[in-house]
């Protein structure tokens, strides 16, 4: 899905959802939001996908219903969240009832050098091209999570390989 049917979506989630209700978006659609010219399959956001609250159990029935692929994603599970990552989220806007946000670029960015597919290579290379993202902060933060890797079953071996084929590509 391109960028103005994601926009559709929100504004159609949003009339749906409760006031006040806020969604975190990570992944691919976060990324077409921010001015990315990549389509995307999906809209992840952040969110328990074991036990998912109410709300993001109904947004997950909503997006079934409109026969449109949601999925929450635990990025907390997956790699140690950067200090100072909720100084860092990027509002996006308020469709409906319904304020989307998007989640810390750094957070985003570490989640796709940690996994390494080309698609995450070429959303990193976005947001540092885009100025949500600093090389040498990005780095600082990875080798700071790689501190903590054990903790959330990250392999340090790849993800330095992922960080030097990042500085290749750049």
């Amino acid at each position: 899905m391109d960028n103005s049917r994601l926009i559709n979506i929100l504004q159609i989630i949003g009339k749906i959802v409760p006031p006040a209700s806020k969604i975190t978006l990570v992944g691919g659609s976060a990324i077409s939001l921010l001015g990315s010219p990549r389509t995307t399959i999906d809209i992840d956001f952040f969110g328990d996908d074991i036990h998912p609250n109410e709300f993001h159990k109904s947004i997950l029935q909503i997006a079934s219903d409109l026969n449109i692929f949601m999925e929450a994603v635990p990025l907390d599970r997956f790699i140690p969240i950067p200090d100072g990552s909720e100084s860092r989220v990027i509002p996006i806007g308020i469709f409906g009832n319904l304020e989307v946000v998007i989640a810390d670029p750094y957070s985003i960015a570490l989640s796709k050098l940690e996994r390494g597919f080309d698609t995450d290579f070429d959303d990193i290379i976005f947001l540092i091209q885009k100025e949500y993202v600093d090389l040498a902060e990005l780095e600082a933060m990875t080798n700071k999570a790689l501190e903590k890797a054990r903790e959330f079953d990250m392999n340090s071996d790849e993800v330095i390989a992922h960080l030097q084929e990042l500085k290749k590509r750049l």
